[in-house]
């Protein structure tokens, strides 16, 4: 029994911990911030796409289930962005274009300081954060869109 409660646990720790990985069943690829900074220092001609969201966000998981689930949406995003999930409350430290940013203790939950960066200080989860392929922003999209919405968007890009 206890051998089956610790594969259960690594399975499901596996499961979760696939950012960043192709997972081959048409699912997006979402990498890591650190994943995105690599590809824009070796260069890049695609835009980046950050989905800036938290755990406790009903919307930022509505556009999960429903938004980045169009089979049309995620064609064109696979083909044209780099695609970056970022939690606004993450906790670990990241190095972003050569500086160091930290999660600071602030409001309920605290918040990231590049969140605050990179949303220009408006904290509306979820946001989007167009950046180019030198991880300039370009602009910050706060709050739900569904995929035609979306797609909208992303065309007058």
């Amino acid at each position: 029994m206890k051998v089956l409660a610790f594969c259960i646990c690594c399975m499901m720790v596996f499961t979760t911990c696939k950012q960043g990985v192709s997972t081959g069943n048409g699912e997006l690829d979402w990498l890591t911030i650190e994943e995105a900074v690599t590809l824009s220092e070796k260069g890049t001609d695609k835009k980046f796409l950050f989905d800036v969201y938290t755990d406790w966000c009903g919307w930022c998981k509505v556009m999960d289930q429903k938004t980045f689930t169009d089979p049309q949406l995620k064609v064109y995003l696979q083909e044209n962005f780099h695609l970056v999930k970022f939690n606004a409350e993450q906790k670990e430290p990241i190095t972003f274009k050569g500086k160091k940013y930290e999660w600071q203790d602030v409001g309920r939950n605290g918040v990231h300081n590049l969140a605050v960066e990179l949303l220009q200080g408006q904290m509306a989860y979820p946001s989007l954060v167009y950046l180019d392929g030198s991880l300039s922003v370009i602009r910050v999209s706060p709050g739900y869109k569904d995929a035609v919405q979306l797609q909208g968007e992303l065309s007058a890009l």
